[in-house]
């Protein structure tokens, strides 16, 4: 299995554009959230179509060097992707923020969400934050930040509960990339 992450080209947005939903989709039953009244998972009625909501996206390929788009992919196939934010698009005082990490769940349970996000990792050297959400219902996802901040950074990394700036109460990591693997 030949695991890749590249940054996403303009010309390949459609790619992150058409996992998005997948992404919603997956977090609308970790989170017991429903779709808007057109079908779309956003919490407001003011988009009717997935083209409109993914409009939003825009800015990933509009900041370049502050706003980084990756696409994860397996033997050649789009398999998810990692949106990593710098200043000023961070809550905290931390260089990067994994804003968005998915993997689909064919490619889920096999190392491939690991080797990417350690691999987005070492491209960032410097203090990371990411989040996730804190319920019962999220344990999975949980477990596979522990997992992999455990291997990555064994002993180095914290882990709070807080709440977060646009994204209310979550479960929050901190470490620092660079030199540890």
């Amino acid at each position: 299995m030949n695991i890749s992450v590249e940054l996403c080209a303009p010309e390949d947005k459609s790619i992150i554009l058409n996992l998005y939903p997948l992404y919603l989709y997956d977090l609308a039953e970790i989170r017991k959230i429903l779709p808007n009244a057109y079908g779309v998972f956003e919490d407001t009625d003011d988009y009717k179509t997935l083209q409109e909501q993914t409009a939003l996206f825009d800015i990933w390929w509009q900041k370049e060097n502050v706003l980084f788009p990756y696409l994860i992919r397996v033997d050649g196939l789009p398999a998810g992707f990692g949106l990593i934010a710098t200043p000023p698009y961070l809550v905290d005082d931390s260089e990067y923020m994994m804003n968005e990490f998915f993997v689909m769940r064919p490619f889920r349970g096999n190392g491939v969400g690991e080797q990417a996000a350690i691999e987005l990792f070492n491209r960032f050297p410097g203090k990371w934050m990411l989040f996730t959400t804190p319920t019962a219902d999220n344990l999975r996802t949980q477990h596979f930040w522990r997992k992999t901040l455990g291997n990555y950074a064994p002993g180095l990394y914290k882990e709070t509960d807080e709440e977060l700036p646009h994204f209310g109460h979550c479960k929050v990591f901190r470490f620092e990339s660079g030199g540890i693997r």
